[in-house]
């Protein structure tokens, strides 16, 4: 109980070097590639559902929307990767570190903005204006939209970051306390463990649920500007 609640969060290192891009490449050994004809159950299940969540982040872009295919399915699967092998009992979870989450949105987001600027000027600059504004708000209006388009990447940051630190959080003390009650009482031991592995499976949800919602969030800013 005297160990550091946040000590899960500090990024591994090993004589002073981080091992973060280690890990990071870890879940390309998962996600392995057919070599037979016939592919077995795993791969079968891990196609279908790639070519699922295509068929259904793709289907409302138009063809240079789905251009960038490929980078939006190895980003869900990423994450989804890294989400739920940080869930393994002594490992670290990347998505973590708000500076990854950031190194990730802001150069999706950037892309999407300037592809928006690019292909449909007058279409982008048009938001920053809503039609029928009255005189007086005009000013008013361009400041916040701005505001509102510049803080899109740090939104989608924040939330990965905030929702898998908050999971990890809660295992992390549910199963102190459940470590700290076996002396006490096994009855009430008992159900805070079977607390821990219910929210154990939540977790399991959220991990996937985070990656879909970050992707989704990076797809809908995609289709605005293509």
């Amino acid at each position: 109980m005297n160990e550091n609640l946040f000590a899960p969060f500090i990024t591994p290192t090993i004589m002073g070097i981080t091992t973060l891009p280690i890990v990071m490449f870890f879940p390309c050994l998962i996600l392995s590639t057919p070599k037979r004809w016939l592919p077995n159950r795993i791969q079968t299940l891990q196609m279908w559902l790639i070519r699922l969540i295509t068929k259904q982040m793709m289907v409302m872009h138009n063809e240079r929307g789905r251009s960038w295919t490929l980078m939006l399915m190895s980003l869900i699967l990423f994450i989804a990767s890294t989400n739920l092998l940080g869930l393994l009992p002594y490992s670290f979870t990347p998505t973590t570190q708000l500076s990854m989450n950031i190194g990730m949105a802001l150069p999706l987001w950037m892309g999407t903005v300037l592809m928006g600027f690019r292909n449909k000027p007058k279409a982008s600059l048009a938001h920053f204006l809503p039609q029928g504004t009255p005189t007086p708000l005009v000013p008013m209006l361009i400041i916040i939209e701005t505001i509102s388009l510049f803080i899109q990447p740090l939104a989608l940051a924040v939330r990965l970051t905030a929702n898998i630190t908050a999971g990890h959080l809660l295992i992390h003390l549910i199963g102190s306390a459940t470590l700290a009650l076996a002396s006490i009482s096994i009855t009430i031991s008992t159900i805070t463990f079977i607390i821990l592995l219910l929210l154990t499976v939540l977790e399991l949800a959220v991990a996937m649920i985070q990656a879909y919602v970050f992707t989704l969030l990076v797809s809908l800013y995609l289709h605005d500007n293509s």
